[in-house]
């Protein structure tokens, strides 16, 4: 994790990949299932907001075209 104990947006992506893993493995049971859903839902949230922040930062650096 970062200095201020916030995961990276790339520990983000690698959670969503082995939660995605895990639920595709099938070797785990539905209630088990739902639950990593939820908190995939959540950290897929939080990867977007960051995502959309980096974006706005690229794009007020970036000059408009003429």
């Amino acid at each position: 994790m970062s200095a201020d104990d916030e995961p990276t947006f790339e520990e983000l992506v690698a959670a969503l990949e082995a939660m995605t893993e895990r639920m595709a493995s099938g070797d785990i049971g539905i209630e088990a299932a739902a639950d990593l859903y939820e908190q995939a839902q959540a950290l897929h949230a939080e990867a977007a907001e960051r995502l959309a922040g980096v974006q706005q930062r690229i794009e007020s650096l970036t000059p408009p075209d003429d």
